[in-house]
């Protein structure tokens, strides 16, 4: 067993509202900095630099999850994570069919860039990304089970799109079992607040979407990665966010 610092939580310039800075390869680099060891890029509503970010992260020796920021019906923002990226780019084929479609305005938004290993671009998203989708939040869950994933509410302490400035609750269905914070330090003033995140497993997640936005190493997990190899520590990782 040895200990691994992850973020869960960060954002490529393909996220409307990152900056272009935020390659594969910048991200895997300050991440490396920071003393990350597992850093899952999660953008909104798609995964299409999922596949460079797994390249940059291995020539950085940092360990890549692939996943989404799914922003449902609500405008409720839903961590997706995947153990493998054969399963992400299947997710993020299925989120195609449910995003709405608004041409993006780069002037106000950003460019949505899709790079690959190198950082080079080969193409961009011409429809703005964070939107919502017409995917309600009772039905994330289910979904994201369907393609053998792990999801859970994001940044509940917040209040753009957090689930509890939304709905003004922490809702028993669907029986999310992770609860992702932004700041660590709410967490006991939740609890107290909503004991249903008493039961939940907590992850924290910067929600990076600037460079200087990825924080240095503090939440992490004791994994078992003997014999070591990257696919063995995300195998580990994901027995602890299905929560077995």
């Amino acid at each position: 067993m040895n200990r691994y610092y992850y973020d869960f939580h960060i954002h490529s310039c393909l996220s409307p509202c990152a900056d272009n800075d935020m390659t594969p390869q910048n991200i895997a680099g300050m991440a490396t900095l920071a003393g990350l060891n597992i850093v899952a890029l999660t953008d909104h509503n798609t995964v299409k630099n999922c596949p460079a970010f797994f390249k940059a992260a291995k020539q950085n020796g940092l360990i890549a999850v692939a996943g989404m920021e799914l922003t449902t019906a609500e405008d409720i923002h839903i961590v997706c994570l995947f153990e493998k990226l054969d399963e992400t780019l299947s997710f993020g084929e299925e989120i195609e069919k449910h995003r709405i479609r608004i041409k993006n305005r780069t002037d106000i938004f950003g460019d949505q860039l899709i790079l690959d290993e190198e950082d080079n671009i080969i193409g961009t998203d011409e429809y703005l990304l964070s939107n919502a989708t017409d995917i309600s939040y009772d039905d994330v869950l289910e979904l994201v089970d369907s393609f053998n994933g792990v999801s859970f509410p994001a940044h509940v302490d917040r209040e753009a799109n957090g689930v509890i400035a939304t709905l003004g609750t922490f809702p028993e269905e669907p029986a999310f079992k992770i609860a992702e914070f932004h700041n660590a330090e709410k967490i006991e003033e939740y609890k107290e607040k909503y004991p249903i995140i008493k039961s939940k497993l907590i992850t924290i997640g910067s929600d990076a979407h600037f460079l200087w936005d990825i924080r240095d190493k503090s939440a992490y997990f004791e994994l078992d990665d003997e014999p070591f190899s990257s696919d063995k520590v995300r195998q580990s990782l994901f027995e602890i966010l299905r929560c077995k």
